[in-house]
């Protein structure tokens, strides 16, 4: 017999995220989506992704769509999880500057990455979100944490 979960509608509770939660959690998930600009309109497509430093590093092909929408543009990149069952989730955003990363500075650190492409194929270029600002949310329905007085 399935359990059956009552939440009230809008009893969740809204938190802004500081930089450091926003940080953890990027780096507990696998897959993201980078948000460009193509042809003036808006596309967001998923890529998974590392953290290096404060910065978002993800494969490409060479010359490819992806490439071509990103390297040298301000990009949106965005993780999320959300609880359906509970109307709990959070979200982080980072925005900043895609840059490839030019071969002469694949270093050992770069090459490390756990940054093995999901759609297979050959994905040489690394490109990295120098990320200029960071911001997150989380829905709860666990009571704000309150300061001393």
């Amino acid at each position: 017999m399935e359990a059956s979960v009552t939440i009230a509608p809008g009893s969740g509770h809204l938190e802004v995220l500081d930089e450091g939660e926003c940080y953890r959690l990027l780096a507990s998930a696998p897959l993201g989506r980078l948000g460009v600009t193509v042809g003036a309109l808006p596309a967001v497509l998923p890529v998974n992704f590392a953290l290096l430093g404060r910065d978002v590093v993800f494969r490409t092909g060479r010359d490819g769509p992806l490439a071509r929408a990103a390297i040298g543009r301000v990009v949106a990149f965005e993780v999320d999880q959300a609880d359906t069952v509970f109307h709990e989730g959070w979200s982080v955003m980072v925005v900043g500057w895609a840059q490839q990363v030019p071969e002469s500075e694949l270093g050992e650190e770069l090459e490390q990455l756990p940054l093995e492409p999901w759609a297979g194929g050959d994905r040489p270029v690394f490109v990295r979100v120098v990320a200029r600002f960071v911001t997150g949310r989380r829905v709860t329905h666990r009571p704000p944490a309150r300061s001393p007085a």
